[in-house]
């Protein structure tokens, strides 16, 4: 009878690890520096020394500009998880804009020096900030594109989803901070009265809800996409 030989069963692969930039960012030695801030309190402004890279551990920021004759536009509401700042890592050495804080919040800034040695050298870190950097430049790209050929309606409600986070599968989504119709006013590009307008249509209609918190249904998706 043949001699039967035990086979050694082969583990199955193991799944790879999902990077973790929180606490990659905490734990390294990098230089660093964790600044909380309160709510409308000026994180930097326009013309200020550009030298680090923020990145959002919670709360929110307002990015903003303004032009000559003192008119701000709002060119960006960021959450937790988003960087700022990074115009110092191709050679601006000062802040085109006002970076503002919306709610209490805490951010981490990397000096350009150090992010920069980072990058090159640690290349999980460096997939996801180019992530971000791509993510960010086609967001700018359906900005644009938004403005010229979308209804005002339109552009509130997408403004609304992209603050909701939606399409971002890896963070929460659906609830955002109360947002001023005034800020909301100046992200689409109308008028106050005007927004007013269109979220108490929301409202009514059951897309979004006031809790405390202003809530998002993904329903509001229907807005963007239908004429």
């Amino acid at each position: 009878m043949p001699q039967l030989r035990s086979k050694k069963l082969k583990s199955p692969p193991s799944k790879p690890l999902l990077f973790n930039l929180q606490t990659f960012l905490d734990s390294t030695g990098m230089a660093r520096t964790i600044v909380k801030f309160q709510k409308s309190q000026k994180i930097y402004s326009q013309g200020d020394p550009a030298s680090s890279v923020g990145y959002i551990q919670k709360g929110g920021v307002k990015l903003s500009v303004i032009n000559t004759s003192g008119k701000e536009a709002v060119v960006a509401i960021l959450g937790p998880g988003d960087f700022f700042g990074e115009r110092c890592l191709a050679g601006h050495s000062l802040c085109i804009g006002t970076a503002t804080a919306i709610l209490p919040t805490s951010v981490l800034f990397i000096e350009k020096k150090e992010m920069m040695a980072v990058l090159r050298t640690q290349h999980a870190l460096s997939d996801v900030f180019i992530t971000h950097m791509l993510t960010r430049n086609i967001r700018i790209e359906e900005d644009l594109i938004d403005q010229l050929f979308n209804s005002s309606v339109k552009r509130l409600a997408r403004t609304l989803l992209l603050l909701a986070r939606y399409g971002k599968e890896d963070q929460a989504h659906g609830e955002i901070p109360k947002v001023s119709q005034e800020i909301l006013a100046e992200m689409v590009g109308t008028t106050r009265s005007r927004v007013n307008f269109f979220m108490n249509k929301f409202r009514k209609m059951g897309f979004i809800k006031y809790n405390g918190s202003l809530q998002i249904n993904a329903s509001l998706l229907n807005v963007v996409l239908h004429d």
